[in-house]
């Protein structure tokens, strides 16, 4: 689905070709009929904010809020296993679950990263989706806290990916 790719491209570290094509993702959202509202609310409010700096500050931003902060890490299992040996096992069967679906990690990428995990998702089905999202529910749960009390922008991007993950959806 779209949304999984717009949202990772809005999440990874932002390139001069994101910021150059803001209004072909806002197209894009818009032309999405699974994309709902708020959502499209919300990614479009990002935006906005993406477009009130330059690249060098947008560029600024990211790193101060995702690589300077462990708690604001993208890496999923950071969160789970920090620096500890029981990270390289849950990697190691990330990748391999990723291998046997037809994805391939690149060298020097580590599969938890929140946007590689995001293109993994846009491959899926929905509600294959909602099932792998769940399993790193309660980690985009932290992780969005921990941004929101930095006020980061970013806290809502990561709040829309934990909400699609949810097994029941609301009436």
């Amino acid at each position: 689905m779209k949304l999984y790719t717009i949202l990772a491209r809005l999440l990874d570290y932002p390139t001069p070709e994101l910021l150059e094509n803001l209004s072909t993702i806002s197209t894009a959202i818009d032309q999405e009929p699974q994309i709902t509202t708020s959502e499209r609310d919300t990614i479009n409010e990002f935006m906005s904010w993406l477009q009130l700096h330059d690249q060098t500050g947008v560029q600024q931003i990211y790193v101060q809020t995702f690589d300077m902060v462990p708690e604001h890490d993208m890496h999923m299992t950071h969160h789970i296993h920090g620096d500890s040996r029981d990270r390289g096992p849950a990697l190691i069967d990330l990748t391999e679950h990723f291998k046997a679906n037809g994805l391939e990690v690149k060298n020097g990428e580590i599969p938890d990263y929140l946007p590689l995990l995001l293109e993994y998702v846009s491959t899926l089905g929905e509600d294959e989706c909602r099932f792998f999202l769940a399993d790193v529910g309660k980690i985009l749960d932290i992780l969005a806290e921990n941004l929101e009390k930095a006020e980061s922008p970013y806290s809502k991007l990561i709040r829309l990916v934990e909400s699609r993950g949810e097994l029941v959806k609301a009436a």
